[in-house]
């Protein structure tokens, strides 16, 4: 029996007073990949706020690992986008890893050798081991795009949330972080936002498409039906890689008059 990971039911939640998730209903069980594709403002990122308890839903229940947010979001692991930083600022890829660690210790307490080992280890997970004691403004796109999800791999999480893993990455660098995450997701959980509908089609196991309402597609097959339903706009769509995927239709409307 497949273990629920994330169970969403009848999720509601506004942003600014202005409501941005209408009756959320999701299930992701333990080892899936889930890519999550939608509009700028369709509710992506307040998703992924109520998962980690940024964001109270006004209806609905949450549970992660069969626990409610205050005990389960120490399951997850968050990157976010990666945001261009001051080259000069004086930080080594070692240092960035270990904030991951602050969540696993008392306020004040020394860093201790279990943690040490801990950084050694997803920095290893991720490539960037030889590359330790770097300073991160060094780094490329994409090497820092590693580094910040070893740091969310340092606080030894079960579930991985990431927000558009590639925006700032230049795209010979996209390739490495999919395989990345495809060998990550070996055994851990993973839920991804991406606007790049190739990556969507080739790389997750199960795809959401969400505008305010969820559709979930168990098995992604892609169409331009799919996609324009969620995008409520012509898409040209081009997908590239092996496997490909077309999404099945969705069986009503985003948005009902009521």
């Amino acid at each position: 029996m497949k273990t629920e990971a994330i169970t969403l039911n009848h999720i509601w939640a506004k942003y600014n007073k202005t409501p941005i998730l209408e009756d959320i209903n999701l299930t992701i069980y333990e080892g899936d990949f889930v890519g999550l594709i939608g509009p700028n403002g369709g509710g992506k990122t307040t998703l992924f706020k109520v998962l980690l308890g940024l964001i109270k839903p006004y209806q609905g229940t949450v549970n992660i690992f069969g626990h409610n947010i205050a005990k389960g979001r120490g399951c997850i692991g968050y990157v976010p986008q990666l945001l261009e930083l001051d080259r000069e600022f004086p930080v080594r890829v070692a240092d960035v890893v270990r904030m991951g660690r602050l969540g696993k210790r008392r306020l004040l307490q020394r860093y201790t050798p279990k943690d040490e080992d801990v950084v050694n280890r997803t920095l290893d997970q991720v490539g960037m081991l030889k590359l330790r004691d770097r300073p991160i403004g060094e780094l490329s796109g994409g090497q820092r795009q590693r580094v910040y999800i070893a740091r969310a791999l340092a606080s030894e999480p079960r579930i991985l949330l990431l927000d558009e893993p590639t925006a700032s990455v230049d795209p010979q660098r996209q390739t490495s972080i999919y395989e990345l995450l495809k060998e990550l997701n070996e055994w851990i959980t993973i839920l991804m936002i991406s606007h790049d509908i190739g990556a969507i089609s080739a790389y997750v196991k199960t795809v959401g498409c969400l505008n305010h309402r969820l559709f979930f597609h168990g098995d992604p097959p892609l169409s331009t039906e799919a996609i324009e339903k969620t995008y409520q706009c012509p898409v040209d769509l081009i997908a590239h890689g092996v496997p490909h995927r077309v999404l099945s239709q969705h069986n009503c409307p985003l948005h009902q008059d009521e």
